[in-house]
């Protein structure tokens, strides 16, 4: 459908944060494919990334495909601060821009919850599954609503932010922050601090692909010509495509406070990750810089019924993001093994 289709939003008149604040109203920004059908059994849950709006989750979707819309109901629900839904963009005052609550994981899922459940009436969840940010939720949502989910498959992402994960969102922050006419968030919403975007790009560009990538200059097979065309077209792109710096500082910070151990009722991570029902397939790229295998080879270590399958290949963290047709493939390929289980 693309970015210039219309969607749906679901307004929850009070949502009260994890943070203590409250959104009156939140807006849960969704589309769906697919039709749901009778017994509402055929319910997928395909949240968003870091960044990504609903469209950005189409590559993964379509005829012939695992999730094929003939044949499933897919729901893929905008994250809170992605600039859809609630957002510093959107909201206004006084919660707007800088203003703009802090937002937990879990306060995506519980917002994702009510959609499906008073919108739909789902009451069961054929499959979670999500890259990056929306591996994050998947696993929580494994966690928050293990009666709903039945299978799970979070790619290239983890059920608890690691240390050295942290230190590049710190990096990114700071450049982002520091930057002219941040002006502590407050800059005016025609006046984006673009330098600082850049520096952000330029500091994710470090770490989005593999040193292998850049080594044999795999950039090429994306249509660029050099390494400061690649850097430049697409990296520097990516972050000036409508992505307004409050919103990318609000999902850092839900990125970086993630983890499935602070849900009440755990004390630990592992425990958390021990309560999960669904059967499940954990997917990490072999060079991720992230999220590498060994982290979510220890996340299994503590999961029920899960398997570890690792996304072979240099593409790193973008393996998971649609535009390599041989690692859509293999994902496509486990997706389809999960849903026949």
């Amino acid at each position: 459908m693309g970015r210039d289709a219309a969607y749906e939003v679901h307004e929850i008149p009070d949502l009260t944060l994890e943070c203590g604040a409250t959104l009156r109203p939140a807006r849960i920004a969704y589309q769906t494919y697919g039709e749901l059908n009778a017994d509402r059994s055929n319910a997928i849950v395909y949240p968003t990334w870091y960044s990504g709006r609903h469209w950005e989750n189409e590559w993964l979707i379509g005829e012939g495909m695992a999730l094929d819309p003939g044949r499933w109901f897919v729901i893929v629900p905008n994250m809170l601060g992605n600039g859809l839904s609630s957002s510093p963009s959107n909201t206004p005052p006084p919660w707007d821009r800088a203003r703009f609550p802090r937002i937990d994981v879990r306060d995506n899922v519980a917002a994702q919850h009510r959609l499906v459940t008073e919108v739909f009436g789902i009451e069961t969840l054929r499959l979670v599954l999500g890259w990056s940010m929306g591996a994050g939720q998947t696993y929580q949502w494994a966690v928050s609503h293990p009666e709903m989910v039945q299978r799970m498959l979070p790619f290239c992402g983890s059920p608890r932010t690691a240390p050295h994960n942290k230190v590049f969102l710190d990096s990114l922050r700071a450049a982002l922050t520091a930057s002219v006419g941040f002006d502590d968030g407050w800059y005016p919403p025609d006046d984006w601090p673009v330098g600082g975007l850049r520096a952000f790009a330029r500091i994710y560009a470090g770490w989005g692909f593999s040193q292998a990538f850049y080594w044999n200059e795999v950039w090429r097979e994306l249509g660029h010509t050099s390494l400061e065309d690649f850097a430049v077209g697409f990296w520097e792109g990516f972050f000036l495509d409508d992505r307004d710096p409050n919103n990318l500082l609000t999902m850092l910070d839900t990125w970086w406070r993630g983890d499935v151990g602070r849900t009440p009722g755990f004390s630990s991570t592992e425990e958390a990750l021990g309560s999960i029902r669904a059967k499940a397939i954990v997917m990490p790229a072999e060079k991720d810089l992230y999220f590498p295998p060994e982290d979510e080879e220890w996340a299994v270590s503590h999961m029920r019924d899960a398997e570890l399958r690792v996304i072979p290949g240099v593409w790193g963290h973008f393996a998971g993001g649609g535009a390599n047709p041989v690692d859509t493939e293999f994902i496509d390929a486990a997706v389809r093994d999960l849903l026949d289980r």
